[in-house]
C-alpha cells in the first residue's frame, strides 16, 4: 500500500485573505499523518481551537505529491 503523507500546520497570517505568515518562527506544526482522513481530523481540531481568531489559519500539505513530482510520476 502506498503511503500518502500529509503535514498539518498553521499560524497567524499577515492578512486573513492571504497565506503569508506573520512570523514563521511561530508556525504551529500539528503533525505528520499517514493519510488524508487523519490529517483532516487534526486540521479540523486545530482550526476549531482558533475559530475566534480570523488571522489564524491551518493548512494540510500533501507531501506525497511533492515526493511523486521528484520521481517524475
Amino acid at each position: 500500500m502506498t503511503q500518502r503523507l500529509h503535514l498539518v500546520f498553521g499560524g497567524e497570517l499577515v492578512d486573513p485573505s492571504s497565506t503569508q505568515f506573520k512570523d514563521i518562527d511561530q508556525i504551529d506544526i500539528v503533525g505528520m499523518f499517514p493519510d488524508y482522513d487523519s490529517a483532516h481530523a487534526a486540521w479540523k481540531a486545530a482550526a476549531q481551537r482558533t475559530v475566534d481568531d480570523a488571522h489564524t489559519r491551518y493548512f494540510i500539505a500533501h507531501l506525497h505529491r511533492l515526493r511523486d513530482e521528484e520521481l517524475g510520476s
